[in-house]
């Protein structure tokens, strides 16, 4: 069984910057993409990041285009998430997971059932 387990959310206040980790259990991320997903209360989870199993090539939703960056440490099992210019409209809960890019839209592996808690971040006004 993988754990995933996110962590570095928090409450920031608009045009601050968290930087989010998520860390697996075993090197199931080495052979796939990786995703930030968000969900928002009321709303359905979005890919918001993705970062190809090289590292060497991301994907990112508009709505965080230019302000988001995604990253991975392969060494050490390791997608980061560095968010700056951060606005209320980022506050959800942020989760990993493996993930591919389907017409555009960052999409998490369908076979991939084992969701972290994830991290909160909240951005106010």
């Amino acid at each position: 069984q993988v754990q995933v387990v996110e962590s570095g959310g928090g409450s920031v206040q608009a045009g601050g910057s968290l930087r989010l980790s998520c860390t697996a259990s075993r090197s199931v991320f080495d052979a796939y993409a990786v995703a930030w997903f968000r969900q928002a209360p009321g709303q359905e989870r979005d890919g918001v990041a993705c970062v190809s199993w090289s590292g060497d090539t991301a994907w990112y939703a508009d709505s965080v285009k230019g302000r988001f960056t995604i990253s991975r440490d392969s060494a050490n099992n390791t997608v980061y998430l560095q968010m700056n210019s951060l606005k209320p409209e980022d506050t959800a809960m942020y989760y990993c997971a493996p993930a591919s890019v389907v017409a555009g839209l960052i999409v998490p592996l369908r076979e991939f059932t084992s969701w972290g808690q994830g991290t909160q971040v909240t951005v106010s006004s």
